[in-house]
């Protein structure tokens, strides 16, 4: 809380410290305290000072001229204010100066509002700025200049990109003020020229800090919904500042960026503002602007008029023209009762003669599948088929005898072979009292000249075989 003193400076009143614009400086301790000093850092120290700088000032107006001006990356501003005597070192931080509505350079005089405040890195003093505006009683007719110099080098005032009007809207959007003398005449206008018209006002402030936001919030809505044919952005007559709403750089490009097409009936009709240059249409008054979207119902009714007699005319003649027309056509059609009589004797002429036509082709018909029964009765399949079935029956019981024949002999081959085979096998020679002789290798032994004495043998009988070992050779040539 902040209270004017005697000297006219501002302080505020803090608990600790009292109505003072600094702190109390303690008093110097005496021998005995001087082990319990408190002793400040340098950090500690700037840090208390910018609290009792903030603490002390309320926000101040400054006017000064702008020096060393820099603009690091970050978006921040950084400058020092001057006069003849004293600079002051200033820093604008990016959420503030993105509000301004011109650039501001070197040399160039302008009235700020700023908080005094400390730089605890530097232990500076300096101003932290919320607003800016050039001196002098052009600035705002300046910022409006920038302003339209900038949006007409992007081509938002160009005529290619206006929308012509529909001639006849259903329904009519305003954005301005409920409660304002621009509405009540706008509704004034078309209750009087466009009766039929359903009108939807989207409510905003026209004028203060908060109206620049509320305008392009209606507008938004209004094109995002669609459901008005043509909108209408009013206010009535003011001042530069009171009409600066209609200013601002925000609502002249949700102007632009409007599906819908607008016009702009702003202020007097020697007012400009930039909506007049970004809508559509421009109109010098509310009034204007209502009728510029509305058709005078008045002229319409007369021209409807002029209409209406005009159709009448040219129904009166079609009618005459199709009158005569029908008359020559009803002399020259025949006795509709006369010609239903001949299509209907005719008629019955074609269905006797399809009623001969088809018995005659029943009765051939009949004669035909006569015969053919009669043909089929001779080739009847039924007998074919029984001497088939008797001839395939004795088929089957040759070929039952042929089978058994066949087996019969092959088994008498198959006991012989057998028989043949069991006395030529190995196992018969076995069963005389023969053996099969084989070595460790397993390969059978048919010469003594194989063996050696020490020789491991197996031999194979008829029922088994056993392990012997070589102690002799005898060969046939040793006798």
């Amino acid at each position: 809380m902040y209270s004017q003193g005697p000297g006219g400076g501002y302080y505020r009143v803090c608990p600790t410290v009292g109505k003072s614009k600094y702190r109390s400086v303690p008093a110097l301790p005496d021998a005995a305290t001087t082990t319990k000093r408190d002793i400040y850092s340098v950090t500690r120290l700037n840090r208390e000072v910018r609290a009792v700088v903030e603490g002390s000032f309320p926000p101040l107006w400054v006017q000064g001229e702008i020096s060393n001006l820099a603009r690091p990356a970050s978006g921040h501003w950084y400058f020092s204010l001057k006069d003849a005597h004293s600079q002051v070192r200033c820093a604008m931080f990016r959420n503030r100066n993105r509000a301004l509505r011109f650039e501001p350079e070197n040399g160039v005089e302008v009235v700020i509002q700023a908080s005094p405040s400390l730089y605890e890195g530097r232990g500076e003093f300096q101003l932290i700025v919320e607003t800016m505006e050039p001196a002098g009683a052009g600035a705002l007719q300046k910022a409006f200049e920038e302003l339209k110099q900038k949006l007409m080098a992007e081509g938002l005032f160009e005529e290619s990109r206006k929308r012509p009007l529909p001639a006849f809207p259903a329904t009519l959007g305003v954005v301005t003020s409920p409660t304002g003398a621009a509405i009540r005449d706008i509704l004034h206008v078309l209750r009087r020229r466009y009766p039929v018209a359903r009108v939807i006002i989207y409510p905003t402030a026209v004028q203060g800090t908060e109206a620049p936001g509320q305008i392009v919030q209606a507008i938004t809505q209004a094109g995002t919904r669609r459901e008005c044919d043509v909108l209408i952005l009013a206010r009535g007559g003011g001042s530069l500042e009171d009409l600066w709403a209609f200013n601002s750089e925000s609502v002249a490009r949700a102007i632009a960026a409007c599906p819908i097409p607008t016009v702009s009936g702003v202020g007097h009709e020697i007012d400009f503002t930039i909506a007049d240059f970004v809508a559509d249409r421009r109109a010098p008054t509310p009034s204007a602007a209502a009728e510029l979207v509305s058709p005078d119902a008045a002229e319409l009714q007369q021209r409807l008029t002029q209409l209406e007699q005009k159709i009448l005319r040219l129904v009166q003649i079609l009618l005459r023209q199709h009158s005569a027309l029908i008359a020559q056509l009803t002399r020259r059609l025949p006795d509709p009762a006369r010609r239903l009589q001949t299509l209907m004797q005719r008629n019955d002429d074609l269905t006797l003669r399809l009623l001969h036509s088809t018995r005659r082709r029943l009765a051939d018909q009949r004669v035909l599948l006569a015969g053919l029964r009669a043909e089929l009765s001779r080739f009847n399949p039924v007998q074919a088929v029984r001497a088939q079935s008797d001839r395939n029956g004795w088929l089957l019981s040759r070929l039952l005898r042929g089978m058994r024949h066949y087996l019969e002999r092959a088994g008498t081959r198959l006991d012989q072979d057998t028989r043949t085979l069991q006395a030529l096998g190995p196992q018969a020679t076995l069963d005389r009292g023969y053996a099969i002789v084989t070595n460790a290798a397993g390969a059978v032994v048919r010469d003594a000249k194989q063996l050696h004495r020490g020789d491991a043998l197996s031999a194979r009988f008829a029922r088994g075989s056993a392990e012997t070992e070589v102690k002799s050779v005898r060969r046939d040539d040793d006798k």
